[in-house]
C-alpha cells in the first residue's frame, strides 16, 4: 500500500493561496484537523487538507462569517444530512448581503451628495469651510445636505 503524498504548511498555504497564519487559526478554531505529525514532529497534509482549505476559503471569499462556514463544513462533514440545510444557510447569507448592499448604496448616495455640495458650495476654499466636513460632523439622524440633485450626475 502506498503512502498518500504529505507536505508540509508552506506547501499548503502555496497550493491553497491561505497564509501559515490563517491555516494554525483555523486548526485552532477547529475548522481544519490538524495535520498528522512527522517523527521530527512536523506537520504535514495532504490532498484532503488542500481541498478543506479550499474550501474555507471559497466561503470566506462569498463573505461568509465563520460561524456560518463552521457550519457548511459541518454538512459537508456529515454527507447524509439534507441539502435544505445547506440552503438555508446559504438563504440567510443571501439575505444579509442584499442587506449590507442597500446599506452601500445608501452610502455610495450620500458620499455623492457631499462631493456634489462640495462642488456647488465650496470647492476651492478653505478646508475648514468645507460642506463635506460639516456633512460628515453632522449626527446621523440630521443630514446636511445642500446638493441640488441634479449636480451629481454630472460628476
Amino acid at each position: 500500500m502506498t503512502t498518500p503524498p504529505a507536505f508540509s504548511i508552506g506547501v499548503l498555504a502555496g497550493r491553497t493561496a491561505c497564509s501559515v497564519p490563517t491555516i494554525r487559526y483555523y486548526e485552532e478554531i477547529g475548522l481544519l484537523p490538524n495535520g498528522p505529525r512527522t517523527e521530527g514532529g512536523r506537520r504535514v497534509y495532504g490532498e484532503a487538507a488542500v481541498k478543506r482549505l479550499g474550501f474555507i476559503r471559497r466561503c470566506r471569499d462569498f463573505g461568509f462569517a465563520i460561524e456560518q462556514v463552521r457550519e457548511l463544513v459541518s454538512l459537508m462533514d456529515e454527507p447524509d444530512r439534507p441539502c435544505v440545510e445547506v440552503r438555508e444557510v446559504a438563504a440567510r447569507h443571501l439575505t444579509q448581503l442584499r442587506a449590507k448592499l442597500a446599506e452601500l448604496q445608501a452610502l455610495e448616495t450620500a458620499m455623492a451628495a457631499f462631493v456634489c455640495s462640495c462642488d456647488t458650495a465650496c470647492a476651492g476654499g478653505a478646508a475648514v469651510d468645507c460642506s463635506i466636513l460639516e456633512d460628515l460632523a453632522a449626527p446621523a439622524d440630521e443630514p446636511r445636505l445642500l446638493a441640488a440633485p441634479s449636480c451629481c450626475g454630472a460628476g
